[in-house]
Parts: structure tokens; C-alpha cells; sequence
């Protein structure tokens, strides 16, 4: 039986995540920042809804990308050094979350980022702790991603492209920024071969949240920038 929290429930143990279903561990509960903030600090993460009520999950073992296994591919690298792509941080929030809304996922049925969580992550956005990293080509934003920053943990919620290597483009530079910060490893949450031709990885959910702990034993970052990154790739 898997739970149903109220408003105030507390999340039931990560350890009685259901693997057969792809790490589920809880159903209910509001996506207000509090409690969004709590689960990710425990490895927990909304994904998707039923009858309007968010699914929490778990998964074992956990996709993360420590920065600096981060494999740019010779055509990225190219892209990086010549253009024609530009990166900002946190210049269209609302943009990139919606791009991300609207693109097409292999084995899915429409989006998992509903009204509810859109206004969830734009509110935690305006709070300081989600960030977008977004390509643009000629004023135009043709792909980026978000996630959340909690100390020195990043955690990828999800990311879109108009345009070849748009997304891998704005991964790039969020790495960059990461080790700038020496954070410590990025949350990709489940696996894709996508995310793995770039060096995530799995790990065990008990390898992730040990490091977790540690890393996100801090505050948000206030300084959320792209300036100073330059550098050869």
C-alpha cells in the first residue's frame, strides 16, 4: 500500500520505496516550498500526478553526474568554444519551464509539470532556490534546463531544445557553474541514455544519500550567475 500524506504528514521512510514502480514512495501532500525544500533534502522528488495528487519518489539506485566526469562530446565542445549559442542564468525562469512543459517525452502521455507544479517551481524560483540555465540563438530561448540549488547540491528537474545541442549547450555551462562553486554532484534522478552519453551515472540510493547530506548542509547560493565562466573548453 503506498501512503497517502496529508497537508502535515511526514514522508514515510525513502527504504519503503516500491522499486517494481520505479521507486515510488508516497502519493498526497501540497507542493508548497516547505515541503518541497524537505523533500528534496531527504531524496525525494515530485513526478507526475494522480487525480491531482503529486507522486513522490525514490528511486534505487539514483542517475547523479558528479561535475567533474562531465563529458562534453568533440561536436559540443565545438559549439562552446565558436558559438553560435549564448548562456544566461535565471533570465527566463518561466520560459524554461514551460519549454519543458511542452516537449514531447519518449513513453510518456503529455507532461508530468502540471499548473500546480509550474506555480510550485516559480514560487521557489522567486525564493531563490530554483534556477533556469538557457540557450538563446539570435534573442530567441532555444533550450535550457532547472533544478534546485540547496548548499552544494544541484538537483536537474528537466530540460528542453529547439535546436541541436541547445540543452546539452546550457548543461555545459550549469556544470561550468558548478564546479566554479565546487559543488558536489548533480541529482539527475533517473537514468537516461541522454544524461549518460554527458557521464551521469547510477549510484546506490544509500552512496546518494550519504553524499546528499553532506552537500546539502547549506543554504541556497544568492550569487546565481554565468558571469566569470569563461574559459577553454
Amino acid at each position: 500500500m503506498i501512503p497517502f500524506l496529508g497537508p502535515l504528514d511526514p514522508f514515510p521512510p525513502v527504504a519503503t520505496a516500491r522499486p517494481e514502480l520505479g521507486g515510488l514512495l508516497a502519493v498526497g501532500g501540497a507542493l508548497l516550498p516547505d515541503r518541497l525544500l524537505d523533500a528534496y533534502r531527504r531524496g525525494i522528488f515530485p513526478w507526475g500526478t494522480v487525480e491531482g495528487h503529486p507522486l513522490w519518489y525514490s528511486p534505487d539506485p539514483r542517475m547523479v553526474l558528479f561535475p567533474e566526469e562531465f563529458r562534453p562530446s568533440r561536436s559540443l565542445r565545438k559549439i562552446l568554444r565558436h558559438g553560435p549559442l549564448t548562456v544566461r542564468f535565471d533570465g527566463d525562469f518561466a520560459g524554461v519551464i514551460d519549454g519543458c512543459a511542452a516537449t514531447p517525452r519518449p513513453g510518456q502521455d503529455g507532461t508530468w509539470i502540471t499548473a500546480d507544479m509550474r506555480e510550485a517551481y516559480l514560487r521557489l524560483h522567486e525564493l531563490g532556490w530554483a534556477h533556469s540555465v538557457e540557450t538563446w540563438a539570435e534573442g530567441e530561448l532555444v533550450g535550457g534546463l532547472y533544478g534546485l540549488a540547496i548548499g552544494r547540491m544541484f538537483y536537474g528537474e528537466s530540460m528542453f531544445s529547439r535546436s541541436d545541442n541547445a540543452s546539452k549547450f546550457a548543461f555545459a555551462h550549469l556544470v561550468r557553474y558548478l564546479q566554479h562553486h565546487q559543488f558536489g554532484m548533480i541529482d539527475c534522478q533517473m537514468y537516461t541514455d541522454h544524461l549518460a552519453s554527458l557521464g551521469a551515472r547510477e549510484i546506490p540510493r544509500r552512496e546518494f544519500l550519504e553524499r546528499l547530506h553532506a552537500l546539502a548542509a547549506g543554504g541556497a547560493r544568492a550569487d546565481w550567475s554565468a558571469a566569470g565562466l569563461s574559459g577553454d573548453w
